[in-house]
């Protein structure tokens, strides 16, 4: 797994980029929240196009950036949803989250 990070202004992108499963998402993690506690975003802008394989441990992760966002105010946008990995976000009911569809 691998992470681009883009901050600017109160917002941020995050590209995923790999397989995001139990050992991947705790490293990710803790990455992204090392770059958030620097930038302090109030809202999240989350790719996912080059997601290959995501878990319960992605969607943990997932999780974990909106109760952030939600807690600044913020918003938690997902885009570039691979077909694969909507099918698991939509199963675990993230779809009545989250807007799925970008």
């Amino acid at each position: 797994m691998r992470i681009a990070f883009h901050a600017a202004g109160a917002s941020c992108e995050i590209a995923l980029i790999g397989e995001l499963d139990h050992h991947a998402a705790r490293t990710a993690m803790a990455e992204i929240r090392t770059r958030l506690d620097q930038s302090l975003p109030a809202s999240i802008d989350l790719d996912m196009r080059q997601v290959t394989f995501m878990d319960s441990s992605g969607i943990a992760l997932i999780l974990a950036l909106y109760k952030h966002v939600k807690a600044l105010d913020g918003e938690l946008r997902l885009f570039s949803i691979s077909p694969p990995v909507r099918k698991t976000l939509a199963a675990a009911g993230m779809d009545k989250l989250l807007d799925l569809s970008a």
